[in-house]
């Protein structure tokens, strides 16, 4: 192996990215359960398609598009690596292959469309959506994830590299470019039939807490992973990835109980992932003590501003904008208060010394990434919408997307009937085929 390799931090890398990997199915778990039983499965193919597409685009063009040598200004990479071409088993980022970094990142491009899912359930057709998430990720994540993640000594991507944001693992490219994207197809798509007077409430609450749990656990690869080798920074980032979410639970929980008088599991399962994107891009850059601060604020704020949604009108399905979109801002402009220029990077907040120049450039980063991902990804949506029809049609909505879409349903509701009609004795008086009738007719 070449000079500089480390099969620890390689092993760790890789370890990483399963559990990045691991997420998005934990995703389509956590929506599934929040939407009707008559959508489930739509809501489960729509991230786990997301596997299939980024995947093949990612080896096609997108790698090389997010991590080739710079076009020029910091704002795409180079075509150097189209199919994986020109990568060697012995070229290294840092102290790991190229590879083992080239899969990891692959696992942030694959769940960062799947998030914008949640805003449309219920009402996208999904042969529009899967021609979405491939258009999306060629003209918005692959250039953000450059911007942001890139380095080259000053002549990276010109967010993180070249003006200094902190994104220690995807506050901005992945949280606010996708819930700023799902509020864009909100706008297109329209409300779902029902919305502000039907319940919609979820059909599975377990479901949605396993999804949240799998997430948090997955989690820890997304973030501790980010530092691309086993080491201080590191644990730093695990320590505070648990640390804000569980303080995100307990901020979102109060606010709940305070707002509305009861302690939810919805809450609960949402405050963790509110918690989860807002230490996401702070993790490598702040102290446990300015995790719990994190955490408490996102949690808290992110449980008001899923209320926005009804004050503005628009239909954001599973919260996506008021959890990833205000989720991620959060975490990224708190950083220009909390970061302590000891952990992973050397620039110092507001708290610690550093004056407002950190919490500027923060705030850059947000609005830059946040308008150039509504604008394509509402021109995107807008282009599919008037073309081949983004969205199905009102009779599909109310009577199930699962069977129009899929030809399938998640729950087989007529066996269990039918066995509970052998199961049940006839009523007195009755004939035990009249019993049978009653209780399938019922």
């Amino acid at each position: 192996m070449p000079d500089g390799f480390s099969a620890g931090d390689t092993a760790f890398v890789l370890i990483s990215a399963a559990l990045v990997m691991l997420m998005t199915p934990g995703l389509a778990f956590f929506y599934g359960g929040m939407v009707r039983v008559k959508s489930t499965l739509n809501m489960l193919v729509m991230s786990f398609i997301s596997l299939a597409i980024v995947t093949v685009l990612w080896v096609l063009y997108g790698y090389s598009l997010s991590f080739g040598p710079d076009a020029g200004a910091g704002l795409i990479g180079n075509l150097d690596f189209l199919g994986m071409q020109g990568i060697g088993l012995n070229d290294l980022t840092g102290t790991i292959p190229v590879t083992t970094f080239a899969v990891f990142q692959l696992m942030f491009a694959i769940i960062t469309p799947a998030l914008i899912s949640g805003a449309i359930a219920d009402r996208a057709k999904f042969g529009a959506w899967a021609l979405f998430i491939a258009l999306w990720v060629t003209v918005v994540y692959f250039p953000v994830a450059h911007w942001v993640f890139f380095f080259d000594k000053g002549n990276g991507g010109w967010l993180g590299d070249r003006n200094g944001v902190i994104d220690f693992a995807g506050g901005t490219a992945v949280h606010i470019n996708a819930g700023v994207a799902g509020l864009a197809l909100c706008l297109v798509l329209g409300k779902r039939v029902g919305f502000k007077r039907d319940p919609m409430r979820p059909h599975s609450l377990p479901l949605v807490m396993l999804g949240s749990g799998l997430l948090w656990f997955g989690w820890f690869g997304f973030n501790a992973g980010s530092a691309l080798a086993a080491n201080g920074v590191a644990s730093m980032a695990l320590i505070n990835t648990q640390i804000a979410t569980a303080a995100a639970v307990l901020g979102w929980l109060v606010y709940e109980k305070l707002k509305h008088g009861a302690f939810t599991t919805l809450g609960a399962a949402s405050g963790a992932v509110a918690g989860l994107v807002a230490i996401t891009p702070a993790c490598g850059s702040v102290s446990p003590l300015g995790s719990i601060a994190i955490g408490l604020i996102a949690g808290a704020a992110c449980a008001a501003a899923i209320s926005l949604k009804y004050r503005f009108g628009f239909d954001d399905s599973l919260d996506v904008v008021g959890v990833h979109a205000i989720g991620g801002a959060i975490g990224s402009l708190l950083v220009g208060l909390f970061a302590t220029g000891t952990v992973g990077q050397t620039a110092k907040g507001l708290f610690y010394g550093g004056g407002f120049d950190q919490l500027g450039k923060q705030a850059m980063g947000v609005a830059a990434v946040a308008v150039y991902s509504f604008v394509v990804s509402w021109l995107l949506g807008q282009a599919i919408h008037k073309t081949i029809g983004f969205r199905v049609t009102e009779d599909v909505e109310v009577a199930g997307i699962d069977q129009a879409e899929h030809a399938e349903s998640a729950y087989d509701f007529s066996a269990m009937g039918a066995s509970l009609s052998r199961a049940t004795p006839a009523p007195a008086g009755k004939t035990e085929k009249t019993a049978e009738k009653t209780e399938v007719g019922a």
